[in-house]
């Protein structure tokens, strides 16, 4: 058990040193090399963790997606409004979440499917209001896919504007502005009352999930 522990922690501390110099330097200038220098561990761990620089900058991207399931609630499109709350306070606090952003948006990052972060954004979107229309929580006009596909880029302009008006410090504000303009227009009304889009459940969220963090760290 202790040695998987260390195992988490020594892939947890290349990516971040990957994505600090990714981010530094941009990623075709990035070298293997200098990943290793920064992040002081042998070539035999890092190639046992990433085959390959590619493989390291696909591991950054994937850290923009949760890494556990959020609580399951009784309004499905509360889980929407919850993913995006947290994902907020970890762009907020998470220096490989928003290196991981960078990635994504780096356009000199050649050979990279930047595209994956993007796509399996709007596919955890698309799957929470998929189950909330067969649920009946969705206005029966909505479509699906364009609503995925509009929430997720309007995030992705809200949480751009944030980073580079406020260092992110508003973007909780934001997204909380995001989801009590949009989810007016796909929810029923009888349910509208019920969703929690406040700030004060962003806090809530923030809190028990760095809780959990600090809870997996001492295990």
């Amino acid at each position: 058990m202790a040695q998987q522990a260390r195992a988490i922690k020594t892939r947890r501390a290349i990516l971040e040193s990957a994505a600090t110099v990714f981010a530094e330097r941009g990623y075709e200038r990035t070298t293997i090399g200098e990943i290793l220098v920064r992040a002081g561990v042998t070539k035999g761990a890092l190639y046992f963790h990433f085959a390959s620089k590619e493989d390291l900058a696909l591991g950054v991207l994937d850290a923009q997606m949760l890494d556990e399931p959020l609580t399951p609630q009784s309004i499905k499109l509360q889980e929407l409004a919850d993913q995006a709350f947290l994902l907020a306070h970890r762009l907020q606090r998470d220096p490989l979440v928003r290196a991981s952003v960078a990635l994504a948006l780096d356009s000199g990052a050649t050979g990279v499917d930047r595209a994956a972060p993007f796509k399996a954004w709007i596919d955890q979107v698309s799957e929470i209001l998929t189950v909330a229309k067969a649920r009946g929580e969705i206005l029966v006009h909505v479509d699906v896919s364009d609503t995925a596909e509009l929430f997720s880029g309007a995030y992705a302009g809200i949480q751009t504007m944030s980073q580079i008006l406020r260092d992110r410090n508003d973007l909780t504000h934001r997204v909380s502005v995001l989801l009590r303009y949009l989810l007016p227009s796909i929810c029923t009304p009888a349910l509208l009352t019920s969703l929690d889009m406040t700030e004060g459940r962003a806090r809530q969220l923030a809190e028990e999930y760095d809780a959990s963090l600090r809870r997996r760290e001492e295990f």
